[in-house]
């Protein structure tokens, strides 16, 4: 999977294609199933976009992406919403990206989050399952409650408003990368990851 600091040099490649100057970067990664709670992501970067300029980037496809695009329709935000469907360098993306959203119901592993560390980008993500286990909460980013819309989002404005707090995190989740989750584990669980985004299984 390469270094992640090496990954982490990628950063700012695509900011100009995927957001105005001085908007901060929101991304969401998933297969746009029930259980990854795209409602929730949208809702909390509404609470976002209210405080501050950004720009939400929705990666990958699934059936849940037309109820998305019909939600930010109806809050009036398609001009700060951007869904990229499957796309082959996410990891690039992930580097541009200043947060990630993953306010899911259920994680076996996290490995969503995990990739987002490794591009240097801090996460905000719900408290459960293997998220727990790749989050470190309050160091590489912040866990709240499945579904509080309210906790993820002042979160999300804590990190996105303070930079050296910001740094630190992006440094840390790099950190954690490279010396708690070795390749022999990681690398399979990668090719999951990215077979669901691209849509090949």
């Amino acid at each position: 999977m390469g270094s992640a600091a090496g990954r982490s040099s990628e950063r700012g490649r695509y900011r100009y294609t995927l957001a105005e100057k001085g908007e901060k970067i929101v991304m969401h990664v998933s297969n746009f199933r029930p259980v990854k709670r795209v409602s929730d992501v949208i809702d909390t970067f509404a609470g976002i976009v209210e405080k501050m300029p950004s720009r939400l980037v929705m990666v990958g496809d699934g059936p849940e992406r037309s109820a998305a695009m019909d939600q930010v329709n109806a809050l009036g935000l398609s001009d700060k919403v951007s869904f990229l469907g499957k796309h082959s360098y996410v990891d690039e993306l992930l580097s541009s990206a200043d947060l990630f959203l993953l306010p899911s119901s259920s994680e076996s592993f996290g490995l969503a989050a995990l990739e987002a560390m490794a591009a240097g980008t801090p996460v905000v993500a719900a408290n459960v399952g293997g998220l727990r286990e790749v989050v470190a909460d309050g160091k590489t980013g912040f866990l709240c409650k499945t579904g509080d819309i309210k906790a993820m989002t002042d979160h999300s404005l804590h990190l996105l408003s303070d930079p050296v707090l910001w740094e630190s995190f992006s440094k840390m989740g790099l950190s954690v990368v490279e010396d708690q989750f070795s390749a022999a584990e990681v690398v399979p669980r990668y090719e999951e990851f990215y077979a669901e985004v691209l849509g090949s299984k």
